[in-house]
């Protein structure tokens, strides 16, 4: 897979899953702009590789993701690859959410996937080479108990690829999203850790809680996720669009 010469952009790369993509992206050769709030930790990932560029960049605030895309296509060509990867998991019972947390997980997880995107569109031409990929959840796909603003919003990602996919039907620009189960990341480690506060457990105990959550009863691991990004990035995935691909050690639809 080579990516020489082209733009690629990852949202919430500084750690976890995003922080594993560009990686892998900068390995194949494209120059990758990774973004997020922690400007020191992108500028700490920053200096493993030239390929990694640092943007600090809020994806719930339009002007801070219009403004920062601008500048990265600016400095380092149209964004042919882009990733929306930041979100947030917070559980909370159905019965004490508040609307308060509800509109902070839809923009972050959803407004921010719809910014990023259009920002990134708008770098392209109409007959630009494209590959556009949302990281959303099974929790997208079924529902997820105690977690039901996340769980919309990530219904809501797919929902946005499904649209972006019609409508640009038939172009070189293709939309994706990638569902996995819990990863372990830095979020699910900060889950397991409220979890074990919460319920009197060891933190081990959390974790095999939440591996449970996956069909095979073990934690996702980051390649994982980013092998799939990487194949729908891809020449051979020309043909793959509005497409929401399982991670989850087993069948879930």
């Amino acid at each position: 897979m080579d990516h020489a010469g082209r733009h690629a952009l990852v949202t919430g790369g500084g750690t976890g899953i995003g922080l594993s993509i560009a990686r892998a992206l900068a390995a194949a050769g494209a120059e990758v702009t990774i973004t997020g709030r922690n400007l020191e930790r992108l500028q700490a990932v920053a200096a493993e590789s030239p390929r990694l560029h640092p943007l600090q960049m809020n994806v719930d605030e339009e002007a801070s993701v219009r403004d920062g895309i601008a500048a990265a296509a600016e400095a380092r060509g149209q964004l042919a690859i882009c990733v929306a990867n930041a979100g947030i998991a917070e559980a909370a019972p159905f019965r004490q959410e508040t609307l308060a947390h509800w509109r902070q997980i839809m923009a972050t997880n959803l407004d921010g996937v719809f910014l990023t995107f259009q920002a990134a569109l708008a770098t392209l031409g109409r007959e630009d080479w494209g590959r556009m990929v949302a990281i959303s959840s099974i929790a997208g796909l079924v529902g997820l108990k105690n977690a039901i603003a996340y769980t919309a919003s990530k219904h809501g990602v797919i929902g946005l690829v499904h649209g972006l996919s019609e409508e640009y039907m038939g172009g070189r620009v293709t939309f994706n999203a990638v569902c996995p189960g819990y990863v372990e990341t830095p979020i699910v480690e900060r889950n397991a850790a409220e979890i074990a506060a919460r319920q009197g457990i060891t933190e081990e105990e959390a974790r095999a809680y939440l591996a449970r959550g996956n069909r095979h009863k073990t934690l996702l691991q980051t390649d994982e996720v980013t092998g799939a990004v990487m194949w729908l990035c891809s020449d051979a995935a020309r043909s793959v669009n509005g497409q929401s691909v399982q991670i989850a050690g087993g069948q879930v639809t």
